[in-house]
C-alpha cells in the first residue's frame, strides 16, 4: 500500500506563485493544505481549483503558529512543507514513494 503524503503550504497574496508550487508536486501528493493567513488577492480561489483544502489562519506574528496549525489538518503519514514560491524538481513518483516507504529514515530534505 502506497504511503500517503499530505503537502503543507502557508500563503498570504501568493496568486502569482500559488500554482506553480502546487503543479510541482500534485503527481506527488494525496492531499493539499493550505493555511491563508489574510490573502487579499486570488490566492485562495486559485488554491481552491487546484485541489487544495484552504484554511484561514489570523496571523498573530508567529510563524510556528501558523505551521503547526496546517500540519495539524494534514491526514497523510508523511508531510511535504513548501513555500509557495518554491517548486519541487521532476522526481521519479516510484523512487519518491520508495523514499516514504522506506522505514530507514524519519525525514527528508529536499
Amino acid at each position: 500500500m502506497r504511503t500517503r503524503l499530505s503537502l503543507c503550504i502557508i500563503v498570504k497574496n501568493e496568486e502569482d506563485c500559488i500554482l506553480n508550487c502546487i503543479g510541482s508536486v500534485r503527481h506527488l501528493v494525496d492531499e493539499i493544505i493550505v493555511v491563508d493567513t489574510g490573502s487579499t488577492d486570488d490566492t485562495i480561489k486559485l488554491a481552491k481549483e487546484a485541489g487544495a483544502s484552504v484554511f484561514s489562519f489570523q496571523w498573530r506574528q508567529d510563524f510556528a503558529a501558523a505551521r503547526n496549525f496546517a500540519l495539524a489538518q494534514a491526514a497523510g503519514e508523511w508531510i511535504l512543507v513548501l513555500d509557495a514560491d518554491e517548486v519541487l524538481a521532476q522526481v521519479d513518483c516510484e523512487e519518491f514513494d520508495k523514499l516514504l516507504a522506506s522505514a530507514e529514515y524519519d525525514a527528508y530534505y529536499l
